[in-house]
């Protein structure tokens, strides 16, 4: 993995977690614009990887009371019906910015999947494992972590499912 590191990279809980758990990674900074509401595109077209290969870290709500994870890629949309049986509840919503902010510790346009402050179920589209690497938020705003699929799926015990459409 080729990687775009600096100094300040490695401070983040998600590359911290990584680190502790021995997940082999590589850091890639971008310029974040805030506002520019397509994160997911943004980082994208700023580090010149396909949209597909970026999954945007989406906090929801299971049947209005337990937090989840799900990671789709940039380029889709959830299917929240599907993510909610997945992991064993009927509804899905996505939750509310504040909300998503204080259980996983990180701000809007940085929540990674990775060291979160309370850990919750994760669940990401199948289309991950048809490619040698992806990205994934690094825990703050214009910082990416790239990974092998099946060491993210393994780290966060990630259940998959048909996600996007």
């Amino acid at each position: 993995m080729a990687s775009k590191r600096s100094k300040a990279s490695g401070a983040t809980r998600a590359v911290q977690f990584l680190q502790r758990h021995g997940i082999a990674h590589a850091l890639h900074e971008y310029p974040f614009d805030p506002a520019d509401l397509g994160i997911g595109a943004q980082a994208a077209a700023a580090l010149d990887v396909e949209p597909a290969r970026l999954f945007k870290t989406l906090m929801v709500v299971l049947d209005e009371q337990r937090l989840a994870v799900a990671l789709v890629p940039a380029n889709a949309e959830t299917n929240l019906k599907t993510l909610a049986a997945c992991l064993g509840g009927k509804r899905a919503a996505l939750a509310k910015v504040a909300e998503a902010e204080r259980a996983s510790g990180y701000v809007k346009g940085g929540i990674s999947p990775f060291g979160q402050r309370r850990p919750a179920p994760v669940a990401t589209d199948t289309s991950i494992r048809t490619h040698e690497t992806v990205f994934v938020n690094g825990g703050r705003r214009g910082l990416q972590i790239e990974l092998a699929p099946d060491d993210l799926i393994e780290a966060l015990d990630a259940t998959l499912a048909d996600l996007a459409r």
